[in-house]
This record gives C-alpha cells, sequence and structure tokens, in this order.
C-alpha cells in the first residue's frame, strides 16, 4: 500500500532541505511524497514519478528477487527538483538480494539513507548524468572481486555515506567512464566514512581509485574532500589516483595501512589532508601535480615519496603493460607541508627515470629516526626554506635549502602538533608562486607565510582531522 500527498512549499530531509518549492519547480508542475511498504509499491511510485517527487520506503527488511532489481529507467528529475527515494528512517530500510537499484538513461535521482546489503555492483551508468547516494550504509556481500559502487556517469554526487567491513579483494568506489579512455566527469565525493578492509592482499582493495591505467591521460575533474578513512587496509593505496585533474582535499586517513598515491595521471592537487597513524603517506608520479598543506604523521612506512619512473611520460599509444608502470614525477610543487615523526620522511626511489624539476619549499620535516631526507637520484630540483628538525639526521638534502633549528611545535588536544608563539618558522616562507591562501586549519596566511601546514594563531581551527561524528549518515 501507499499513500501520496502534495508537498506545501519545501523539501525535507538531506535534499534541498527549506528550499521554497516554487523555486524548484516549474509553475505547470507539482511534486509530491508517496509512502509506501513493499518494493511493488516502491517500483510502481517510481515509474510514474515526476520532478521534485519524493518516495519514502517504510522501515523494514526487504530483500529484492534472484534477478530483479529496482530499476530507475527513463526518469529525469531537474537539478533544482531532483526526484528521491528515502528510506523512512536513515538504515532502518534494508535491502538484500543481488541487486538494489538499477539506473539506466535517467538523471537528478537521489537514493537516501538505504542500508544496502547486495551481492552485486551497484553502477552509475554512463547514461545516467547527475545521480547522488547520500546517507546510506553500504556494506555488500564479502566476495573476493567484487567492487561495490562503479561511477561511469557525469556529475554523480556520493555524499555523507558509510562504507565498511570487507575482507576480500574489492574496491568500495570506483570511478570509471564510457569506452577505453573516457572518464565519468566532476564526480564529487564528500563527508563519506570508509572503514574496516582487511583485505591482505597485494593489490585491490583500495577504498577510492579514480580511473584506472588505461584512462590516466584522461581528466576526470573529480573532487575527494572532507572522507575519513580508518582501518583501511586493503590496499597500499587508500585513495588510488589513476586519472588526471583532480583535487584530494580535507581529508583524514587514519590508522591504516594505504595513503593517498597519485599512481597515473597529471595535475592534480592533494592539498590540507591529515595522515595519521597509519602506514605509507603520499606517493607522486606524473607531471605537474601540487602537493601543499598536508600534515602526515606517526607513519610507519614511508611518509612522502617523489616517484622515479619506468617511463620519463605515459603517451597514448603505449601497450596496456607499459601503461602499467610508474611515470617519473616532473615539474610537481611540494609546499607547506608538515611531516613530523614518521619512520620514513622525504625520500625518493631508484628507476630508471628520475623525477625532474621538483620544487621542494617551505615544508617542516621533524624525526627522531634515521635520515630525514633519502632522496634517489633527481635532476632539476629547487630546494628553499625548508625547516629540519629532531634526532634524524638531514640526510642527503642539498647545502643551502633548509635550515636545522627548533619550531617550537606543541602538540594540541587534537593530537595535531602545530606552531607556538616564537617558532622560527612564523613568518619565514619564501616561496613566490603557486599561491597558498590559506593553510591546513583553514586560516588565511596573509603575506608573511610561516613554514609548515599550519600558519600560527591563537584562533581555534576552522578545519581539523576528522572524527565519527564529522562523516556519514547523520553527518551536518
Amino acid at each position: 500500500m501507499h499513500r501520496r500527498s502534495l508537498l506545501k512549499g519545501t523539501f525535507s530531509g538531506a535534499m534541498l532541505a527549506a528550499v521554497p518549492l516554487s523555486a524548484l519547480l516549474p509553475a505547470s508542475a507539482s511534486a509530491a511524497t508517496t509512502r509506501v511498504t513493499s518494493l511493488s509499491d516502491l517500483q510502481t511510485e517510481i515509474n510514474r514519478a515526476a520532478p521534485g517527487d519524493r518516495i519514502v520506503l517504510a522501515n523494514g527488511t526487504y530483500t529484492v528477487p534472484s534477478g530483479g532489481a529496482i530499476n530507475v529507467s527513463g526518469k529525469h528529475g531537474t537539478s533544482g527538483a531532483p526526484i528521491t527515494i528515502v528510506a523512512e528512517s536513515r538504515g532502518g530500510a534494508v535491502l538484500n538480494g543481488e541487486r538494489s537499484f538499477v539506473f539506466s538513461n535517467s538523471s537528478d535521482i537521489a537514493v537516501s539513507g538505504f542500508a544496502l546489503r547486495q551481492s552485486t555492483t551497484l553502477e552509475i551508468p554512463a547514461n545516467s548524468p547527475r545521480i547522488r547516494l547520500t546517507r546510506n550504509d553500504f556494506r555488500f556481500a564479502d566476495i573476493s572481486g567484487l567492487d561495490w559502487v562503479v561511477v561511469r556517469g557525469d556529475d554523480a554526487k556520493i555524499d555523507r555515506n558509510y562504507f565498511h567491513d570487507k575482507s576480500t579483494e574489492g574496491i568500495f568506489v570506483v570511478l570509471d567512464g564510457p569506452g577505453s579512455t573516457a572518464l565519468a566527469q566532476r564526480l564529487h565525493l564528500f563527508r563519506n566514512h570508509f572503514a574496516n578492509h582487511s583485505f591482505a592482499g597485494a593489490n585491490g582493495g583500495e577504498p577510492i581509485r579514480l580511473g584506472v591505467s588505461g584512462r590516466a591521460l584522461s581528466s576526470a575533474h573529480a573532487v575527494v574532500e572532507y572522507n575519513l578513512f580508518e582501518n583501511c587496509d586493503g590496499d597500499p593505496e587508500t585513495i588510488s589516483v589513476k586519472s588526471s585533474d583532480n583535487t584530494i582535499r580535507y581529508n583524514t586517513i587514519r590508522d591504516s595501512l594505504g595513503g593517498i598515491v597519485l599512481r597515473h595521471g597529471n595535475k592534480t592537487t592533494v592539498e590540507s589532508n591529515y595522515l595519521i597513524g597509519g602506514t605509507d603517506g603520499v606517493r607522486v608520479y606524473g607531471n605537474d601535480h601540487l602537493i601543499v598543506n598536508n600534515y602526515l604523521s606517526g607513519l610507519s612506512g614511508r611518509a612522502l615519496v617523489i616517484g622515479s619512473g619506468t617511463t620519463r611520460d605515459h603517451h597514448s599509444g603505449e601497450t596496456t603493460e607499459q601503461r602499467r608502470g610508474n611515470d617519473a614525477c616532473d615539474r610537481a610543487v611540494i609546499a607547506h607541508n608538515t611531516l613530523v615523526n614518521n619512520a620514513r620522511t622525504l625520500s625518493g626511489e631508484s628507476r630508471a627515470h628520475e623525477p625532474r624539476d621538483v620544487v621542494i619549499a617551505d615544508n617542516l620535516l621533524v624525526g627522531s629516526v634515521g635520515s630525514l631526507v633519502e632522496m634517489g637520484a633527481t635532476t632539476g630540483f629547487s630546494w628553499q626554506s625548508n625547516i629540519l628538525w629532531g634526532a634524524a639526521s638531514n640526510g642527503n638534502i642539498p647545502a643551502g635549502s633548509h635550515t636545522r633549528v627548533d619550531p617550537l611545535l606543541q602538540q594540541g588536544a587534537d593530537g595535531v602538533f602545530r606552531l607556538s608563539a616564537g617558532s622560527p618558522a612564523i613568518g619565514a616562507a619564501t616561496l613566490a608562486s603557486p599561491a597558498v591562501a590559506d593553510d591546513i586549519d583553514g586560516h588565511a596566511r596573509g603575506a608573511a607565510r610561516d613554514i609548515g601546514a599550519d600558519e600560527y594563531t591563537t584562533a581555534a581551527p576552522v578545519r581539523r582531522p576528522l572524527t565519527t561524528t564529522d562523516v556519514g549518515p547523520n553527518a551536518s
């Protein structure tokens, strides 16, 4: 059974709260909220849904029949009035079975609040742009090789979801695309919680993979921000980037094997991320990346790696095997990062093609073991205004590129080491370009910038390492 009622002026829930209906719909359209209590009625309401309609599935446990699906086919909301399919309460409607929602030739659809327990991939296909998955709980069947969500449609949003508990090979979220080289455009992944991936293999258990080797030279323009990763041990790459022109910012990776790895592709920004207490930090391959304002602390592996390559630059016409190789890091800018108490701080590699023309400026490197800098062969590097400190030796950082001085770090209640009053890092940054407008905490840097990820101030941070209250289905 179902109940249908006219909305009287606003959308409720996570989507477009408090926006007047008149601002969302054409004058001739009407929008309705419908409550249903069975999958058959849910399908009926989806089939007749119009822009702005909101379909609510009552709480309960539902099993999609074998071979069946909840089909969203040929349905189109609008950017201001999406069709919303929502659970009565967050996590209250549990969907079991091989499949849940299957999209085809649809747009401006939002799916919210479900506990999804299926045993096959949930795909956003190339013919379905502007699909949003929000406030859902993802725990698919623990099947080896099963990727949970694969995005091929443009302008998808995946936000405030909980992806958790996988012990086999497979990826939580994959960005892919149509054809053999294209990528879905402008994926926005934000405020999600990724946790407890315990696959013990060497590859194939990433929480997020943006692209794949064969598509790496294509631009995706994806934004991955404000996500929390905890105990993500399924792969050495927590955020694996195999595409170009992406932004990875404001994320927290805690107690995880993997780090942020620009494995293939060019021109990606990695900005203001916290990587704390895990194994690996940031590894950089490819050209023209910006690595700025990141905080890497307590990592037992390599904190920051400027990668060498099996090739100088990837290019069209490569074989599949050649494309899988590493592309040497060229022309990256690595600035205003703070690396504290890691097993290995800043290091290189020894493949045939050395990294070239990389700028390493205004970074703060503090450690108690080994060497702070362990670079392999390099060409044309520019080093300036870095501060080194601690019992660890300087390593092979060039003379004149750094100062060895106590930066007077002070650990805050959130565990982060920041500058204290009187630090020699204050106002000592010298890199003129590119401009770095704020710091990892969200404070403006001003004209006289400080060395490291933190700009000294007595004001409370605008951004801190994320906690579970900041992400997932109940996040604001």
